[in-house]
C-alpha cells in the first residue's frame, strides 16, 4: 500500500510538473542577459504591480524598465511596448511604466507604445502579434517568469528572445514565491497556447508600433 502511495504521489508530481518543463525546456537557448541580448526592433516589457502609491512602478516593475531603457540606449533595440492591466488592483500599470520610461529614464516619448490590455502573459503576447503586429522581438521580464514569458510568446508565432530584468531590490523570500507562483502558472500557460484562447480583450490592429521604431 505505501509504494502504491508512493508511485501515486510520484506520478502526481511528474504530471504537475509537465507544463514547468515544457515551459523551461522551450526556452532554453531563448534567454539572454541584457549586455548579451540580439538586436530586434521591439522590446516587449510585461507589466506587474505598481507601488503603494499607485504611480511609481515597484521593485520589479522599476527592474524590468531600467532593463529595457538599457536595451534601447545601447542600440539593441528601437521601440519599447509596454503591455499590463491599465485597471489593475495596484493601479494602471501601462501608465506607471510609461511615465517612468519617459521621465525618470529619459526614454523618447515617441519611442513607447503602451497596450494597457496586457492583461496576463499570454494576452500580452498575442496582442502584440495582432493589433500591434510584431512578429519578433526582445521580452523582459524577471527571470523566474521569462521561460514562460518567452514559451508563450514563440508558441504564438512571436518570434521572442527573452532578457533577464534587474531585480534590485527583490527579497529572497519574494522570488522564492514568484519561482513557486509561476511553476503552476505554466500549466494555465500550456492550457491557453493548446486551446488558442482570445484575448480578454480585442482591438483592431494599429501601426503605432511600427511607427515608434520607424
Amino acid at each position: 500500500m505505501r509504494r502504491r502511495l508512493i508511485l501515486a504521489v510520484g506520478a502526481v508530481v511528474v504530471l504537475v510538473s509537465l507544463p514547468w518543463l515544457w515551459t523551461t525546456g522551450a526556452a532554453w537557448g531563448h534567454v539572454h542577459d541584457a549586455g548579451d541580448a540580439p538586436e530586434a526592433d521591439v522590446v516587449i516589457v510585461l507589466g506587474t504591480q505598481v507601488g503603494a502609491d499607485r504611480h511609481t512602478p515597484e521593485a520589479r516593475l522599476a527592474g524590468r524598465l531600467r532593463t529595457a531603457s538599457e536595451l534601447v540606449t545601447s542600440g539593441r533595440a528601437r521601440a519599447i511596448l509596454v503591455s499590463g492591466d491599465g485597471g489593475g488592483e495596484s493601479g494602471d500599470e501601462t501608465a506607471s511604466m510609461t511615465g517612468y520610461l519617459t521621465g525618470e529614464l529619459g526614454i523618447d516619448p515617441a519611442r513607447v507604445v503602451a497596450d494597457p490590455y496586457g492583461l496576463d502573459t499570454y494576452d500580452s503576447c498575442r496582442r502584440a502579434r495582432d493589433v500591434y503586429g510584431v512578429r519578433s522581438a526582445l521580452i523582459v521580464t524577471q527571470a523566474y517568469h521569462l521561460p514562460r514569458a518567452v514559451t508563450v510568446c514563440r508558441q504564438l508565432d512571436v518570434d521572442v528572445e527573452g532578457v533577464r530584468a534587474d531585480c534590485t531590490g527583490c527579497g529572497a523570500r519574494l522570488l522564492a514565491g514568484k519561482w513557486v507562483r509561476d511553476y503552476f502558472a505554466s500549466g494555465k500557460a500550456a492550457w491557453d497556447v493548446l486551446r488558442g484562447r482570445a484575448p480578454a480583450v480585442t482591438s483592431p490592429a494599429t501601426t503605432a508600433l511600427t511607427d515608434a521604431a520607424g
